[in-house]
């Protein structure tokens, strides 16, 4: 019997052969991902600066045909290709064309079929991606002939901003070739219904103590906001100034001379009610903590805070879990909300009576969003983890606990252990990968308990919120978890609290409670383009705009309007265009169209005169005045 092998030369060439197959596969995967993401840049590349309609999942065979359409030629769905008549006669007509310039008799210049064909490749100029295209032949310009290469071409002469392209003429072998610049033809939205735009002010424009931060810097930029039509601006009231040190010890002086200013520019209002700490979120460059004697609460009952499955506490935001429980000196979370609006309304009396505050904003959870906060930085998230589960308080654990039990399923009163962490993504865990546990019967237990809780607190406030306001527009921020969109179980919004995976619509039940309450639905990342999302993080299997378009639609069937802001900071053309394309959609045979646009936010960088005049033409066509930038004559130091 052999005991071992007794060459150990031999034994480390076998170990050699094994290992290599396992690096070879490793390498392989590498090539494949890199091929992919070349891949993927090159047919967003045609998608956005050459108009081709590529499916989302297109091969080369795919862009083969969209050449070939382009060219005039006849692609059959077998991939069966044949020139065209139309290309025929464009071939022949030009063929026609003597080397003197004057056209055949026999191709008479007028009647051309060529002059209609579609031309693709267009784009707007200094846009990403686009480069020239030379040596397009052009016959010499005497009168006959420039006509019809204009016609041919959509050329009026070299540096006509009016052409469809722009670009100067070469000399090539003696013939004339033009330089062609692709130029987009952008959506004309002159006449379209005017949407209002908001301003979001600093997040620091009120400091700790309630005082206006530098009131003569603001009121510089908010005469420029009105030179350019700007109908108003949104606020942030935060509760942590305003109550900050003794319940019902309200503070609102520094908004009170915030206000005075606003009114006597004749700009609009849009108030925040928000009930959230400011910090340690994207975008927030100032600290504002919940009030003081909420923080000494919370040291002793550390449970009035979200709590995650490793009992990590999250001091954002109150859990709802005691909306109902009197743990607050005495007074239950809502009633601590809603005593906080009664006295801003009876402080700001005239301000509501005058019509300079035009919508109330009601914080419904962290960032002032209707979620949970699932995807807390403080806490090590990373885009584009998936989040975790925040129902781990006594008060919420309780809660599920008596939900398990009137279903007949004690064992079921307990939060998932398969939901993996922050940064997990949903293939690599047992409860959101395909034909996860988010679906089976346990699953879908709990998931329409924690979206119900959900639901319940925006009800609960919303009510005490239209009763404190009476008279006035209310409306709730719904966040954009755009992030795994397009796998099965929308993990990434599951653990937001948006029941939302392929096989159901987690945005009805709250587009139906807000309708209930007469509220608006403000929803974000309406910039946001999903082709953008597949080049920087192809791995996030986002789709911005598959879900932008779903809320939007849960809401206007419901019959409620609907807001919008832009969820990360826009300053260039292609994002306002986005915007105004979900503002105002083309041939919606309904009219439908946002009720108002709020822009995150003023800053020194949107004053620069540049980014400024961008944002002019940006309101002028969401108010539907002009097609075409009008600039206007300002001198910005």
């Amino acid at each position: 019997m052999v005991v071992g092998d007794q060459n150990p030369q031999r034994t480390q060439q076998q170990i050699g052969r094994r290992s290599r197959p396992r690096e070879e596969k490793e390498r392989t995967k590498l090539r494949e991902r890199h091929r992919r993401a070349i891949t993927a840049r090159i047919l967003a590349g045609l998608r956005r600066h050459g108009n081709y309609n590529l499916r989302v999942r297109a091969d080369i065979n795919d862009v083969i045909a969209a050449l070939a359409r382009e060219a005039g030629w006849v692609v059959l769905p077998d991939g069966t290709t044949f020139p065209s008549s139309r290309q025929v006669s464009l071939s022949l007509s030009l063929s026609n064309w003597p080397a003197g310039g004057s056209p055949s008799p026999m191709t008479p210049s007028t009647s051309s079929p060529a002059t209609t064909l579609p031309l693709k490749g267009v784009s707007s100029p200094g846009a990403r991606g686009s480069c020239p295209m030379k040596g397009v032949y052009v016959p010499p310009t005497t009168s006959s002939a420039a006509s019809v290469s204009s016609d041919l071409m959509g050329v009026r002469g070299c540096g006509d901003d009016s052409s469809l392209f722009g670009g100067c003429v070469d000399g090539v072998d003696g013939k004339q070739a033009i330089d062609v610049v692709p130029r987009m033809l952008e959506r004309d939205f002159a006449g379209t219904p005017y949407v209002p735009v908001y301003v979001m002010l600093p997040l620091g424009v009120i400091n700790m103590k309630c005082e206006l931060v530098d009131p003569d810097g603001l009121l510089k930029q908010l005469r420029l906001l009105k030179s350019i039509n700007v109908d108003g601006v949104m606020v942030d009231c935060w509760w942590g100034i305003v109550e900050a040190h003794a319940p019902q010890k309200y503070n609102w002086n520094g908004y009170k001379r915030l206000f005075q200013i606003v009114r006597e520019l004749k700009l609009k209002l849009q108030v925040v009610m928000s009930f959230h700490e400011c910090g340690g979120n994207v975008g927030d460059d100032v600290c504002i903590p919940l009030p003081h004697w909420v923080a000494e609460i919370g040291r002793s009952n550390p449970d009035i805070f979200f709590t995650d499955r490793e009992g990590r506490r999250n001091p954002e935001c109150l859990t709802w879990g005691i909306d109902k429980e009197r743990v607050l000196r005495g007074r239950t979370a809502v009633e601590v909300y809603f005593d906080y609006m009664r006295n801003f309304r009876v402080e700001f009396d005239e301000f509501f009576e005058d019509g300079t505050i035009s919508e109330i904003e009601v914080g419904l959870g962290p960032c002032g969003e209707l979620r949970y906060p699932s995807y807390p930085v403080k806490h090590g998230w990373r885009y584009p983890g998936i989040g975790e589960f925040q129902c781990y308080d006594q008060y919420l654990l309780n809660s599920l606990r008596k939900a398990a039990e009137v279903r007949g399923h004690s064992l079921w009163g307990r939060g998932p252990e398969n939901a993996g962490s922050y940064n997990s993504q949903p293939h690599e865990t047992g409860f959101f990968c395909d034909g996860g546990d988010y679906d089976s019967y346990y699953g879908r237990f709990f998931l329409g308990w924690y979206s119900q809780s959900l639901v319940d607190h925006a009800d609960r406030v919303l009510f005490l919120t239209k009763l404190a306001f009476e008279g006035t527009s209310i409306a709730a921020k719904v966040s954009g978890i755009h992030w795994w969109y397009k796998t099965a179980s929308h993990a990434a919004e599951l653990t937001a609290g948006f029941y939302n995976p392929c096989n159901r619509d987690g945005y009805s039940s709250i587009a139906a409670m807000l309708k209930k309450h007469s509220a608006a639905l403000n929803f974000t990342c309406v910039e946001l383009r999903t082709l953008d999302q597949h080049e920087d993080f192809p791995e996030a299997l986002a789709d911005p705009e598959g879900l932008v378009w779903q809320v939007l639609n849960a809401a206007w069937d419901v019959g409620i309007p609907v807001a919008s802001e832009n969820a990360l900071t826009c300053y260039d053309r292609d994002g306002y265009n986005k915007i105004l394309e979900n503002a105002k959609p083309m041939n919606d045979p309904d009219g439908r169209h946002l009720s108002t646009f709020t822009y995150l936010r003023l800053s020194p960088v949107l004053m620069e005169r540049h980014n400024f005049l961008e944002f002019e033409r940006f309101v002028k066509r969401m108010h539907g005045k002009y097609g075409q930038l009008l600039h206007c004559c300002i001198l910005m130091h």
